[in-house]
């Protein structure tokens, strides 16, 4: 049930491609420099008819597996100035053109007693469309982050939702948002959203620690290659935007790489946990990236051995180890410091260190699972 309620999530949001024509939307607005101070600014998302709708040659699209960020709901978008795609790779971010524009709406579905400052913690997305967008009725819009590609490279903005949600405000300084986790079964958890600043966004999305220049972290060819409903019917994603113009170079889709969806309890334990890894980690431990001097790695293509934590003792962690000995002790997910510090809401424990309040509890429960299953053991020298 939880793996149809994933899957069929956002297929149920359609794409609006005639939406900005019906609705009288300006045209997509890109802006080569500045900070505009609203997200009504760039016309590629916005709230009308009480509904949030996508602008013509917005495309929506999802990722195998998402990123964890208090257990909020997202919807993701593309566009591209006419004439311009991006460029197929098959590992790493596509090579998207000085122009595009992508934003992340996070959101939450309501609870039935309408209260502000609580947001559902559910996994069904089944209920939060209505037609050609979100229906602001059933859902609490939180923020819109922004990252545009400009001549000098990519710029991140955040945008925070007023209370009307009628039009999202640009918050360079980030803000912290207090609201209530209420569960189906009405047990409730007060956190701190947080939604980060500039600087932050950039400590993310830094694939190069040493140019610290951002790129986007989701649009890759193991995460898009899914299929997705749109409005002229189902269709893998990678075909889809080779079909609209943005994309050139993708081979056949049984040829790309492809992700597991981590809730998908028929794949394989491993495929499962590598995803999680994957996308909530990977974009900081990798060789380039902001954890690269732990010798941690935790992208897709990490050998199972110590690069991926196993046996591999810490490097300056302080007590985020927990006094545990090593990252990963094959069978043993209470001595592992991966589960210890994920397990964690502490500031100076928790993994990851941004963009999170919460603990997510479905998470550590995958991947203390998948650690259990391994085989072998680690050599104490003492």
């Amino acid at each position: 049930m939880r793996k149809r309620l994933f899957q069929g999530a956002f297929a149920l949001l359609v794409a609006m491609s005639l939406a900005g024509c019906q609705q009288g939307m300006a045209p997509v607005a890109y802006h080569a420099d500045g900070r505009p101070p609203k997200l009504s600014d760039w016309h590629v998302v916005e709230a009308r008819g009480g509904k949030l709708l996508l602008n013509q040659g917005v495309v929506p699209y999802d990722l195998n597996t998402p990123l964890f960020t208090d257990y909020a709901h997202k919807l993701r978008t593309i566009w591209m100035p006419k004439g311009a795609a991006a460029k197929y790779d098959a590992t790493d971010t596509f090579d998207f053109p000085v122009g595009t524009v992508i934003s992340k709406t996070f959101y939450y579905p309501k609870t039935p007693d309408g209260k502000t400052s609580d947001v559902a913690r559910t996994y069904d997305s089944s209920h939060d469309f209505a037609g050609e967008g979100l229906d602001l009725a059933k859902v609490h819009l939180v923020e819109t982050r922004i990252l545009v590609h400009r001549p000098d490279g990519w710029a991140a903005m955040p945008y925070v939702w007023n209370d009307t949600q009628t039009e999202a405000e640009l918050a360079r300084t980030g803000a912290v948002l207090p609201l209530t986790l209420v569960a189906d079964d009405k047990s409730r958890e007060d956190f701190n959203y947080v939604v980060p600043d500039e600087s932050q966004c950039s400590s993310c999305h830094a694939q190069d620690w040493v140019s610290r220049k951002i790129h986007p972290i989701g649009p890759k060819a193991r995460h898009l290659n899914r299929d997705y409903h749109y409005a002229d019917g189902e269709q893998n994603q990678l075909e889809h935007l080779t079909k609209a113009g943005y994309l050139t170079g993708a081979p056949a889709t049984a040829q790309a790489p492809r992700n597991a969806n981590w809730m998908d309890e028929h794949a394989a334990l491993d495929a499962r946990a590598r995803a999680y890894l994957d996308i909530n980690c990977g974009h900081c431990h990798n060789a380039k990236g902001a954890a690269n001097t732990t010798g941690l790695t935790l992208e897709a293509s990490a050998p199972e051995d110590r690069h991926l934590g196993i046996c591999k003792p810490p490097v300056a962690a302080g007590r985020g180890t927990g006094d545990h000995l090593f990252d990963i002790v094959p069978g043993q997910p209470d001595d592992s410091i991966i589960a210890y510090r994920m397990a964690s809401a502490d500031p100076g424990e928790m993994m990851p260190e941004l963009g999170r309040s919460t603990v997510h509890r479905e998470g550590v429960a995958l991947i203390k699972a998948w650690i259990a299953a391994q085989q072998g053991g680690c050599v104490t020298v003492r």
